[in-house]
């Protein structure tokens, strides 16, 4: 028979793996349950959110929002600064805007894209910051 690790000797134990971050036995705190069941984020806004951050999880999505957090950009400008073709660029987009990530503005025949709003700017700034923690 194995024998459990105290809390303390678990917690000072740098050989634990990321399976053993576990409590070693069960004991549910209702007091904690009951104050925050009622703020957990309902299953609607936890969809909507991980499909936000679906939509991020593409690098040359990335790039674009990364070259949109520089300037605003024509799609043609777009294209050529990250070496894609206006139809790729289009397409990235198109699926940045329909999840309200981006926004065009027309001017005559060109079109013209920038982030959608300073939440959208702080959302992948602060990205960007906690990558480069390490």
């Amino acid at each position: 028979m194995i024998a459990k690790h105290s809390v303390a000797h678990v917690s000072a134990d740098i050989h634990e793996t990321v399976e053993d971050a576990v409590c070693d036995i069960l004991c549910v705190h209702h007091e904690v349950i009951d104050k925050y069941a009622k703020q957990l984020i309902t299953l609607d806004r936890a969809n909507s959110l991980a499909e936000l951050f679906k939509t991020l999880g593409d690098p040359t999505r990335i790039r674009i929002m990364d070259a949109l957090a520089k300037s605003e950009f024509c799609v043609c400008d777009l294209a050529e600064l990250l070496g894609l073709s206006q139809s790729a660029t289009s397409h990235q987009l198109r699926v940045l805007r329909n999840n309200d990530l981006v926004k065009y503005r027309r001017e005559g025949k060109m079109v013209y894209y920038s982030m959608h709003d300073s939440h959208v700017s702080e959302l992948y700034r602060q990205g960007l910051e906690h990558i480069d923690e390490g």
